[in-house]
């Protein structure tokens, strides 16, 4: 079962209790029985998914519960910590300190996307300000060199490696020194993978990271082989002292469970998700946020951190006009041309889950169509307040739009649709939320964020009296 299917169907299991009249230990039975198939399809470690209904059972005693209380959403409550504690294995990660040198050797098996993850994090450090740079110590696969070249390259991240050195310890050593001396603050050093834990190359695991005395040493996982990551994690941990967990392939058809699973086993706390094949696939992990996301609660804070990459404040105009509230087809079509892959966009707004890589590539489809249709649209169209209206009193305009842009009038008419709909779908574009959104995107307020994402449940409220 792929991440986003499990979402959905834990999520149900949820709101079963949401329909219910009484709540009672059958009905509780019931839905942590759904709630524990859906995990175990997803191939989280038996002996896990048994905690986790062990522990809702013990914290949910529904005979010692006030008359008063919600029953409904302690339940809930209690579950969603559960399946946090899943993937949280209870140990603060590692971070980069800017302005000083950060050694950052990844370890991990072939196949398991560790040369293209190196790239992906010295990429998203650089587009955040940080001086990046890559090292090759992979002598053992032929073309790893090439590979991690040519990324660098399209990413202009400065590298280093050689084709005549055969000592990956020599090639390590050398690299860190050179950046070093150029003071460099995010230094990746990239080993040499195998088809299997042979004790060769835990050995040499052991030898690049005595030569370069790494900050941090990750571990890449690849979340299609499930829980057989638990004993490789273990394996690279007993040689060297893995600090940080990257998993990879989250967007396919991997049941992903077993690797998350894995995680929480091995003390390593999860730093990075992989979501895809491109350079920006790539993202922070965050426990609850990410629990959050897969139960299609939202993750409010990642939003707003998203929409402040942006950088909407070098738009006077469509700064005011969202924070007014005064959504137009012009300040829509700026927001998606500016906002990333679409999907993971989405994946942060309460009401959409983890989507498959087939949804995100039918919804980034039909946003190009949009997009194509507001190209054909004039500048009364694209900013008048009321589009849908104006549409409406002249319908030829939609004949109009729709042959500029090579589509059906109904497709111009569902954009229309939707143009009305997206600010309630979203939430966002209300000009209340929308003026306070931009107020809490302020870094000195966006500490004080937490527990707005989400199911609230650090706030009980006395209703659903059974």
């Amino acid at each position: 079962m792929v991440l986003a299917n499990l979402g959905k169907k834990i999520t149900s299991a949820l709101r079963s209790l949401n329909n219910a009249i009484v709540i009672n230990e059958e009905l509780l039975n019931n839905m942590l029985t759904e709630v524990c198939t859906a995990l175990s399809e997803a191939d989280v470690n038996t002996t896990l998914v048994k905690r986790l209904r062990d522990n809702v059972k013990s914290a949910i005693v529904l005979e010692e519960m006030a008359s008063g209380l919600n029953k409904k959403k302690m339940i809930q409550c209690a579950v969603l910590k559960e399946l946090v504690q899943l993937v949280d294995p209870g140990v603060n990660a590692w971070n980069p300190t800017k302005g000083k040198n950060n050694v950052i050797m990844f370890v991990g098996l072939q196949g398991s996307g560790k040369t293209t993850t190196c790239s992906k994090m010295a990429y998203f450090y650089q587009r955040k300000g940080w001086k990046t740079c890559l090292i090759c110590a992979d002598t053992y696969r032929a073309g790893a060199f090439d590979q991690l070249k040519q990324n660098a390259t399209k990413a202009r991240i400065p590298f280093y490696g050689s084709y005549s050195e055969v000592d990956p310890v020599v090639i390590a050593r050398e690299g860190v020194e050179r950046f070093k001396s150029e003071n460099f603050e995010i230094i990746i050093v990239d080993t040499s993978g195998r088809h299997k834990q042979e004790e060769s190359l835990l050995e040499e695991m052991l030898q690049v990271s005595n030569a370069v005395q790494p900050d941090n040493i990750v571990y890449v996982m690849d979340a299609s082989i499930g829980q057989a990551c638990e004993s490789q994690a273990k394996a690279f941990k007993d040689k060297v002292d893995v600090a940080s967990v990257i998993v990879t392939k989250l967007d396919g058809h991997a049941k992903g469970g077993g690797a998350l699973s894995a995680v929480a086993a091995t003390k390593s706390p999860i730093i990075f998700i992989g979501t895809g094949e491109h350079i920006d696939d790539f993202e922070p992990f965050k426990s609850q946020a990410f629990i959050k996301k897969l139960l299609g609660m939202g993750d409010i804070e990642g939003l707003f951190n998203k929409i402040n990459e942006l950088k909407l404040e070098d738009n006077e105009e469509l700064m005011n006009n969202l924070i007014h509230g005064q959504i137009t087809m012009r300040s829509m079509y700026e927001l998606f041309q500016n906002m990333g892959p679409f999907g993971h966009f989405m994946q942060m707004v309460p009401g959409f889950g983890f989507m498959s890589k087939q949804n995100e590539q039918d919804i980034s489809a039909k946003l190009k169509k949009h997009m194509t249709i507001m190209d054909s649209m004039n500048d009364q169209e694209l900013d008048d307040k009321d589009v849908p209206k104006l549409f409406s009193k002249e319908p030829n305009r939609i004949q109009r739009v729709a042959r500029g842009a090579g589509v059906a009038t109904s497709d111009v008419q569902e954009l229309l649709t939707k143009f009305s709909l997206i600010g309630g779908s979203m939430g966002l574009f209300k000009g209340g939320n929308m003026n306070q959104m931009f107020k809490m995107m302020d870094p000195r307020n966006l500490n004080h964020m937490g527990g707005m994402d989400g199911l609230r449940c650090d706030e009980m409220q006395s209703e659903d009296v059974d």
